[in-house]
């Protein structure tokens, strides 16, 4: 099994989140949400850890999402950017409180940290035309598990607020959350505001 077969599997491994319904905030409040949000320490991601920053001002959303090999976050891989507008649609049907969510992504951008050829191949990005330490846009061409723009400009996801934080959904293995019937059916723990 190549570790970038074990990154896309380790992402089915992750737990949903324990929130109440009745604690998440309503729709309004989150498409009018404001504010940076953090991964209160790292978390299991692609076979590593992985910390979230998202941040929300006015209508418009930015992930920074950084990978390592190390639940201290020391031997990080790659960070991966992308951002753009997003809205909030119908409540879900599969979480309680929670709603359905379209995060567009303008662009993506990844940046390579690490300097390990065989990591790199391993991950799937060494024909990606990274430069070590330098964001690197992906966004016409892709990368490893991230599609090009043009062929999918947004995440439909779940999104759902309480005073702790705000929460999304488990990805599938395939990353692909292209499609609204991609969907994710259970939530990921809180990231919580900073």
């Amino acid at each position: 099994m190549t570790l970038r077969t074990t990154i896309l599997a380790a992402t089915a491994l992750l737990c949903a989140a324990p929130a109440i319904a009745q604690d998440f905030a309503p729709r309004e409040d989150l498409q009018s949400v404001h504010g940076t949000f953090r991964s209160a320490e790292a978390e299991p991601w692609y076979g590593g850890f992985g910390t979230r920053e998202f941040t929300f001002a006015d209508g418009r959303w930015q992930l920074i999402f950084t990978h390592a090999l190390d639940p201290d976050m020391i031997m990080r891989t790659f960070q991966f950017r992308t951002g753009g507008p997003f809205e909030i649609g119908a409540p879900s049907e599969a979480v309680a409180g929670a709603f359905n969510g379209v995060f567009h992504e303008d662009w993506k951008h990844v940046t390579l940290l690490i300097d390990n050829p065989e990591i790199v191949a391993a991950m799937g990005m060494a024909e990606c035309g990274l430069t070590f330490n330098l964001e690197t846009d992906v966004s016409e061409t892709g990368c490893a598990a991230w599609a090009p723009v043009a062929d999918c400009g947004q995440d439909h996801d779940l999104f759902a607020m309480d005073e702790t934080g705000v929460y999304f959904g488990v990805r599938p293995a395939d990353n692909d959350m292209c499609t609204p019937d991609r969907t994710p059916t259970a939530l990921l723990p809180v990231v919580a505001r900073f």
